[in-house]
Order: C-alpha cells, then structure tokens, then sequence
C-alpha cells in the first residue's frame, strides 16, 4: 500500500517522491495535491513520538499565548517569523543530517555484508553523488518552499490572532451590546410606567375638568338667573323709589297742610285766648306755646305719634343718654337721622328749659351751633341735627375706643369754641348767655367740629344783668356745678363772664385731659414750678412749646375768680386762636424762625455776622456780656443792629394768609 502511495507520489512529482523515500522516519509527512489532502506518510514509533510531541506542543504554546495576552500582549511579527525560519531550517538540516548518517550506516551495513557487490560500488558511489546533488538541489527547492509555507502558516496564524482580538472585542462589544439593552429595556419599562401613570394622572385631571366644567356650567346658568333676579330687583327697587319719592312728595304736601291747620289751630287757640282772657276765663295749658309756629315759622312742628314712630315708642335701645331734665332719643324723620331730647313734662325748671332752648335756637344759627329742626309743644320734646360723634368729654375720656386727640385737633377745638362765645355774647340787641357751658354741652359731627348745644340755662339780656331763679342753684345739672362761675355762686348774677369762666376750665381740660376739679390751681403750681410739661396729656403727641404756653396762659386768665381780671373773647383775640391751630397745621418756612428761641420773628434785626434774629432775643444776648455770634460763635465785628424791613413784611404777609 505504501509502495502504491508511493508510485502515486512519484508520477505527480519527482520532489514529493524524494520527500517520501528520504524523510527521516520519524516525520509524519502531508502530501497535498491542488488543495486536497491525497496521502499522509506516517512516522515510525520513536520519532513519530518525538517530533508530534514537540510540533503540538509549540502550536499550543502559541495558542494559550495568544489567548492569554490578546491584543495588549501579541508578540512582534516580524521577529516570530524569523525565528520560525531559523527554527524550520535548523530542523531541515538535522533531518538531512541524520539522513545522511542513517544512509551512510545503510551503506556501510550493505557493503559489510555484500562483498559480492564490491565492483559495483564505485557505480553506486558515483550515482550517490549524483543523487546527493539531486537531493542537496531538492533540499535547497524543499527549505525554500518549506519557509514559504512557513511564512504563509505564520500569516495565517497572524491572522488567525487578529481574528481572535476582533471575536474578543466582539464578544466584548456584544456583552456591552447587551448590557446596554438590558439597561435600555429597563429604561423601557420605566417609561412605559411613567406614561401609563401620566396616562392615569391625564385621565383623573380631564375628569376633572368634565367635573369642573359641569360645575361652572351650572355656575353660570345660576349667574344668569341671579342677575336676571338683580335686574328684576333693580326694576322693583326703581319702581319703589318712584313710589317712594311720590309717597314722600305725597308726605310733604300733607306736612304742609298740616301746618296750615296748625297755624289756624294756633290762630284759633289765640282768638279763643283773647275771648278768655275778655271773659276772665282761667289760662289754658297750652298758653305757653301759642305763637311758636308763627314766631319760628322754619320750624317744624311734630306731634306724640311722630315721635313715638320714630323711635319706636322711645324704646330704652333709642335712647343715647339720660340728661338732668329729660332724655336723648336717636330716631328717624323727615328721611334723616335727629337726635330727640324729650323733657320731663312734670318739671317747671324742664317746661322752662324748653321754651329756653326754643327761643335761643329759634333765633339764631351758626356753624358752630347745633340745630334746631322742629318742636313737639305735646310731648316737651326738641328735635336736632344727629351728630354721631358724641360730646368732647366722650373723646377726653375714650368712651368707644376712640382714638387720641393731637394738639392741633385740640387748639382748632378751641378756637371754634371761642367763636361762637364771641357771637353769641356780641349778639344784638340782646346778649345770648349759654350759662351751661362743659365738655358735655360741645358735641362734635362727622368732622370733628365743635357743636354748642342744650341752651335751657341760657339768657338774653340786656345791657343791664339779670339775676336768675332761685331754682337755678338748686335744680342745677350734675357735673355743672364745677364750670359755674364762683362769682355767680356768691351773687347769683349771670354775666358773659360766667361763660369766660367755662371756657378757661375747657382750655385746661383740653390741655391737661383732667377733670376740671381743682384743675386751675394745679395748672398755675406747675407753671409756677416750671412743670408745665409734666401736666399736659402726653397722648396727643408733640406740641409747640409756644401754642401751649399762649393757651396755657389764656386757661388761666379765664379761670380768675374776679370776673374783671378775665379778658373779654373780642374778634382780635379769637382771630389769635384761629391762627394758632393754623400755624401749627401749616409747617412754617424756617427763615421765619429766629434761631435762638426757634420762634416766628415779629421784629427781625440783622447782627453783625449776617444772621437775621429776633429783636428781643439777640438784645438779651448782647446784654449778658457777649460779643460773639449765637450761630458761629465767633468774634462780632460790631454790635450793632440792622431792621430786616422785607422779611418782616414777608412774615406778616404769611401770617395773614395763615
């Protein structure tokens, strides 16, 4: 079979035959013919052994090198496929060596034992060489193709590695590749939940939009209704204003009427009066008001029902306050608000007060003075004006947390006072004396201006004094008795000094915020002491030390006990006071104060250092031995004295604008 493989051999080529008759035995030798595998010479037992041995043992070498260092450890081509070359030709030439040796052996063992041959041997010597040359050129071509084969095994072990680091990375990629899918797929799914909460949270809002919507649509249908109810209402409200304004047109012709009969009724009263009188006929109760509808013609005049209409029958939650002869009601009339003081019937010194208060503000008005709207003869009642902000002394004492007074609101308090004292006491022909005048009887309106009321204790007078009713002392208010002028307490003649009196305990009260007890002494001891400060109400803030010292002042005079030592209320003086509490309401311009008693100058004089002061201030200066300048306080260079005519104009013409 051999020998058959080996005729095979020798009819393809001459070389693979040589290969397979002159290898050594211990080589396993592959024998390819145009890409296939056509015989394998095997090796014999030692050899074989030896040399498959050591080639699988190399080529697992370089496999679990290249599988153990990859690509950061792949030794270097060029060097490897030298080194197999050497490698490959150093085992050619032991191989042929050792052919040679086993040859030569063969050749010696043959010719040992064939003698008989010896004539041929130079024929076989010279053929040997002849086929040693053949063989050397065979070996030349054999290691040629040998190290080509080499070089194309190494190329494609090289290729092999590479393709091996390209799998690894592959593999590698792949194993990211599917790591970042897992990372991926559960990123999926967690979007995918938060969608579908998203979905759900979507689904909830619309619902409740649908809900919401459902609600507002019924919110404006119940819109709709309610404003065609508001137009309904306002139409019906319309409707009744007109029937209201006809209704109270309808009252007003009737009031008008009713005055008519009143007046014929008072006119028939009188004649009937007259005919009495003629026939000695005993006076009729209602002889004391006979004539006010005639004698007061713009007042109106009510009767019981009104009255008890408008305040519900003088229901105790009507009543405002208990005074010393009667009652104060809050009602309604004549589509306002009055205030309705319904005296008591029974008492001479009420019936008196009544007449009283009718025929002073009857008579009169002014800003300052309350008003009289109408009379009810019937009930001995008095209708006014409401004021709703309740008398000084509620403000005084906080009744209804009532905010404090500041001194400005204070000093306009009592100029306004003082004006109407002034009116009423230069009242002609007849002086009006209030006689009552107290922090009770000044009652303030919406704007906080004073309104001198209850008038039951006034007189009229002459020139002349009149001497009041014994009843006076005794039937006098509580709380009045303090205001009441010490003189009138010991002669009983009532004078527009008895009112001067009040007034200066009004001007204390309204400074110190005491009660009028013993207050003019303390005032005069503190002023006395220089403690004027420690007396003032501290809870209506900062005060001009010259408003305070002026009203200070003009309490005290007020507040002599010998009528003669007080001062009259002239236009002048009230002019004064009316202009305090404007000054202190308008800022005033700093070049009108003097800069040593930080006053308004009335007789400017410009010094030697440029600086413009007040007469009397910069002479009392100069008086005390100094020759330097209040505002540099440096050396004068003379002391005299120059008028500053302008700015004294200018101060006056502000004053009187003030």
């Amino acid at each position: 079979m051999e020998k058959c493989s080996c005729m095979k051999v020798k009819r393809k080529s001459s070389k693979a035959n040589y290969v397979a008759k002159n290898a050594p035995p211990f080589c396993e030798i592959w024998f390819v013919y145009k890409g296939k595998h056509i015989w394998t010479r095997e090796a014999s037992e030692t050899p074989r052994s030896l040399s498959s041995c050591a080639q699988p043992e190399t080529a697992e070498s370089l496999r679990s090198r290249s599988f153990q260092y990859g690509m950061n450890e792949l030794f270097d081509l060029e060097c490897l496929q030298s080194n197999s070359a050497r490698t490959t030709t150093s085992t050619v030439q032991s191989e042929i060596i050792e052919k040679e040796a086993t040859f030569s052996s063969k050749s010696s063992s043959c010719t040992s034992h064939c003698s008989l041959q010896h004539l041929d041997g130079r024929y076989l010597d010279t053929h040997s060489e002849i086929e040693e040359e053949t063989i050397n050129s065979q070996l030349i071509e054999a290691e040629r193709e040998t190290n080509a084969a080499t070089d194309n095994a190494l190329t494609e072990l090289l290729k092999c590695k590479r393709l091996e680091v390209k799998a690894i990375e592959a593999i590698s990629k792949v194993n990211l590749f599917e790591s970042a899918h897992a990372h991926e797929v559960k990123l999926r799914k967690e979007a995918e939940d938060a969608l579908r909460d998203t979905l759900h949270e979507q689904q909830k809002f619309l619902d409740e939009k649908e809900e919401i919507a459902t609600e507002l649509q019924r919110t404006m249908r119940s819109i709709s209704l309610l404003s065609s109810c508001a137009h309904e209402t306002n139409r019906r409200r319309d409707e009744a204003a007109d029937e209201l304004s006809i209704i109270q047109a309808s009252i007003s012709n009737l009031w008008h009427e009713k005055q008519q009969i009143s007046r014929q009724k008072m006119e028939a009263l009188r004649w009937l009066e007259r005919w009495r009188s003629r026939g000695h006929v005993a006076a009729d109760p209602c002889n004391g008001i006979i004539g006010f509808a005639e004698d007061f013609p713009e007042l109106a005049e009510f009767s019981l029902a009104d009255l008890q209409n408008a305040t519900c029958n003088f229901s105790e939650s009507f009543k405002i306050r208990e005074g010393g002869y009667g009652s104060i009601y809050k009602g309604e009339m004549l589509g306002r608000t009055v205030a309705i003081r319904k005296l008591h019937p029974h008492n001479m010194q009420g019936s008196a007060e009544f007449h009283q208060e009718v025929q002073v503000l009857g008579s009169v008005q002014h800003p300052h003075l309350v008003t009289l709207l109408g009379v009810c003869p019937g009930a001995w009642s008095l209708v006014y004006e409401y004021l709703p902000n309740g008398s000084l002394q509620d403000y005084l004492s906080r009744k209804g947390s009532l905010l404090p007074l500041t001194w400005n609101i204070r000093a306009r308090w009592i100029a306004e006072i003082a004006t109407t004292l002034c009116f009423l006491h230069s009242s002609k022909p007849e002086t009006i004396i209030h006689g009552d005048l107290k922090l009770e009887t000044v009652l303030l309106d919406s704007a906080l201006s004073c309104k001198i009321c209850e008038f039951g204790f006034s007189r009229v007078v002459k020139e002349e004094s009149l001497y009041l009713p014994s009843f006076r002392f005794s039937n006098e208010p509580k709380g009045s008795f303090t205001y009441t002028d010490p003189e009138f307490q010991r002669t009983g003649v009532l004078t527009p000094k008895s009112d001067i009196y009040s007034f200066g305990l009004i001007i204390l009260q309204l400074l110190t915020g005491r009660t009028p007890v013993g207050l003019a002494g303390e005032v005069r001891k503190a002023v006395s002491c220089g403690k004027l400060s420690s007396i003032l109400d501290s809870s209506a803030g900062e005060w001009n030390s010259t408003m305070v010292t002026q009203l200070v002042e003009l309490g005290l005079q007020c507040c002599q006990p010998k009528s003669r030592d007080r001062p009259e209320l002239t236009p002048s003086l009230v002019k004064e006071l009316e202009q305090l509490h404007a000054l202190e309401e308008r800022p005033v311009p700093s070049f009108f104060l003097c800069p040593i008693l930080q006053e308004i100058m009335y007789d400017p004089q410009v010094a030697a250092d440029g600086f413009t002061y007040e007469a009397k201030a910069i002479c009392e200066w100069l008086e005390n031995g100094r020759n330097t300048s209040p505002m540099t306080n440096l050396k004068l260079s003379h002391l005299h004295l120059t008028p500053n005519h302008a700015l004294r104009l200018a101060i006056q013409g502000w004053l009187c604008k003030s």
